[in-house]
């Protein structure tokens, strides 16, 4: 989780350029999706409209051709009776002899399904093609047969053009000689208006995309201007943070210096003060001792009274560097350690409240609320003259927090001392800020509460129990 996140942590300049390009792009693409989609729809309109034009066209020329085949034959079959087979003959002749381009012709079935007239494909002729249906499963002897029953129709289903033996949509307009019980009907094909209807939707969707090539032409060209601008600003702001990190640098050694003098007076006003007088003490023993003085053994045990002090403040001294039950037991009872010596050490009651969730906080964590602990007392000590502290320390769903309150007069505005409690706010947010955290301060003249928060990001995973790591991470 935590390479996730250090991957996805990105630099200024990036952030910059992904909040100016990321709105600019989602932008264009979604005016081109509806630019398309609504270029399609239109297009989409006018075709259909373009394409029933010309199927009505192409079905009132079938209604035309039978016209014309009725005025052939309506002599004959008007003073024809039912059975009259010459009648009939003359009829299919006439019929068969109507060709009309290269792929007209008229076709003639009775009612039982048998073909009687086909000159174009004979050998449809004299077969019965009841349950007929195309490549497609569409029925077309049937429908014939109810069409012209019901008195005359269209019906649409892929046939053989004569002229090229290929299947194409074929149209056919029948009507029925009731008395004769036929079926007699033309078709045309209409595999031009089709081709005409895909050529119009390819010519749409090549300007569709042709509009799509210049959307992003124009958006390339304003990305590259984002970029451009955005690499100004870059430059102008590296150079502000390398102003700002030749201060935080300063800082930083000052900061060194500052700890190195402050163990260098503890070193001298404690410890070496300590260890002279055991000195002293020891060379006393001594004297006392050769010399035959029973005072001699008073001395002894003043040296080793001298020892253990220093031994103590050793000990102190090691703890403020690097507290080692802070690594051993974790940042619940360090924290607990360091609010009791702090008390005994100030006088100040310190309320200390934790919750145990097992503290799985990673070593960055844990040594970064740590340090503002400390930093937050050291400043309640130097410049609140509060008489009371409370600290809370608790993990919860987005991470952890250490709350740090106390009943002082507040931060300090004009006066000198709040250069050095600045310091000590900008050291909190420094370490706050490493870890992607969250530092807030309120302070008014009844208290400060100081509130440090830092992302799920560093929780561990759970140890299985027993374990060494799960031993060191309790809260």
């Amino acid at each position: 989780m935590r390479n996730l996140f250090s991957i996805l942590r990105l630099s200024y300049g990036q952030k910059l350029f992904l909040l100016a390009t990321l709105p600019l792009i989602l932008a264009v693409a979604a005016i081109s999706m509806l630019v398309a989609n609504q270029s399609r729809q239109l297009a989409e309109r006018e075709i259909r409209a373009l394409e029933a034009q010309l199927i009505e066209a192409k079905k009132a020329e079938l209604k035309n051709y039978i016209s014309i085949a009725r005025t052939a034959f309506i002599n004959i079959y008007g003073r024809a009776a039912p059975d009259d087979e010459a009648a009939k003959l003359a009829v299919t002749q006439i019929l068969s002899s109507m060709l009309y381009g290269p792929d007209g012709y008229f076709f003639v079935f009775d009612y039982e399904g048998n073909n009687l007239v086909s000159p174009r494909q004979t050998y449809l002729i004299g077969k019965n093609w009841r349950g007929m249906t195309d490549l497609n499963g569409t029925e077309i002897t049937d429908p014939l047969i109810q069409i012209a029953r019901s008195g005359g129709g269209y019906h649409s289903f892929d046939w053989t053009k004569p002229s090229t033996n290929e299947t194409a949509r074929m149209v056919t307009y029948s009507v029925g000689l009731q008395d004769w019980q036929w079926v007699v009907g033309t078709g045309i094909f209409i595999d031009d208006v089709l081709e005409s209807v895909a050529a119009a939707r390819a010519d749409v969707e090549e300007r569709v995309q042709r509009t799509s090539v210049y959307i992003l032409g124009i958006t390339f060209a304003a990305l590259l201007l984002v970029f451009a601008s955005g690499f100004v600003i870059t430059v102008r702001e590296r150079r502000l943070a390398d102003t700002k990190l030749k201060a935080l640098t300063q800082r930083v050694f000052d900061a060194q210096e500052e700890e190195r003098g402050r163990v260098a007076r503890e070193l001298h006003d404690g410890i070496s003060q300590l260890l002279v007088g055991v000195r002293y003490a020891l060379d006393s023993a001594r004297r006392r001792v050769n010399a035959g003085d029973e005072r001699g053994l008073q001395s002894l045990d003043k040296g080793i009274d001298h020892l253990s002090s220093a031994i103590q403040e050793v000990r102190r001294i090691s703890r403020d560097l690097r507290p080692g039950v802070l690594d051993d037991l974790g940042l619940g009872p360090a924290l607990k350690v360091l609010t009791d010596e702090y008390a005994a050490r100030t006088g100040i009651h310190v309320a200390f409240k934790t919750v145990v969730f097992r503290n799985r906080l990673d070593q960055e964590s844990k040594i970064a609320l740590y340090r503002i602990a400390q930093e937050a007392l050291t400043n309640i000590e130097r410049h609140s003259g509060a008489t009371e502290v409370t600290m809370d320390l608790r993990g919860h769903k987005r991470g952890a927090t250490l709350r740090i309150a106390d009943n002082g007069h507040g931060l300090p505005q004009d006066n000198a001392p709040a250069e050095r409690v600045g310091l000590g706010l900008r050291n909190m947010q420094e370490r706050v800020e490493q870890l992607d955290g969250t530092l807030r301060i309120f302070s008014s003249r009844s208290g400060t509460v100081i509130v440090a928060e830092v992302p799920l990001s560093h929780i561990l995973t759970p140890e299985t129990e027993g374990s060494d790591k799960s031993r060191k991470a309790r809260a």
